[in-house]
């Protein structure tokens, strides 16, 4: 008797509504005519017409190839439950993207920099500096001297190290704690997705979705 492994990430992405086996398992034979026959084997009913997240079973899948091969063994190494986002095929971007980008970013520049100088107004930066300054010189400063040069330096420094990037490359092959905090926050979302559809009446499953957008791995 043959066996397949079928083996499905948490979420995985499709951008056409016909979903076929290979494009959301990795799927693994002894007998390679099954396994390529299986990997062309469409998903019926994968998603909806709507772009969104779609919860699936692995017994759907599993179902689904046992119409076709009754006795093969098929072994699931992935996760019992996962979620299909499908979207459309993204167009390049036109004007309207480049402006949203540029809006965000000013947002992020700006209120960080708010952030940051409301946090040294409120900590007296400039009355610290100045006395530490006059405590080792003996001299009254001016404003700008060498703790207010180190402390801007390394305070852009520090920020560059600690979100492990520059320029567009990384310094390190370590993810970013924005990496990892983005991580975490797909999988409980993923999580909290899988555990609310299975308090949706299982009739109404396969029309069940999320307005989520984003595609992960």
């Amino acid at each position: 008797m043959d066996t397949l492994y079928l083996k499905i990430d948490e979420n995985v992405g499709v951008h056409d509504r016909r979903v076929f086996l290979k494009d959301i398992a990795q799927i693994s034979c002894s007998n390679k005519e099954i396994e390529a026959r299986v990997k062309t084997m469409l998903f019926p009913e994968a998603v909806g017409r709507e772009p969104g997240r779609y919860v699936k079973s692995v017994m759907e899948v599993i179902a689904c190839i046992q119409k076709e091969f009754p006795s093969l063994e098929i072994n699931n190494i992935g996760v019992p439950d996962f979620i299909i986002t499908y979207e459309k095929q993204k167009q390049p971007a036109d004007a309207v993207s480049w402006l949203k980008t540029a809006a965000v970013c000013g947002l992020c520049f700006f209120g960080a920099s708010f952030s940051i100088m409301t946090f040294n107004n409120d900590v007296s930066i400039t009355e610290l500096f100045g006395q530490v300054y006059e405590l080792f010189t003996g001299q009254t400063s001016d404003g700008f001297t060498v703790l207010e040069l180190s402390y801007s330096l390394g305070l852009g420094l520090g920020i560059i190290v600690f979100f492990n990037h520059f320029a567009g490359k990384k310094l390190t092959a370590d993810p970013t704690p924005l990496e990892v905090q983005m991580r975490t926050y797909e999988n409980d979302v993923n999580d909290t997705i899988i555990e609310a559809s299975r308090h949706v009446p299982k009739n109404e499953r396969k029309t069940t979705q999320s307005s989520g957008k984003g595609i992960t791995g």
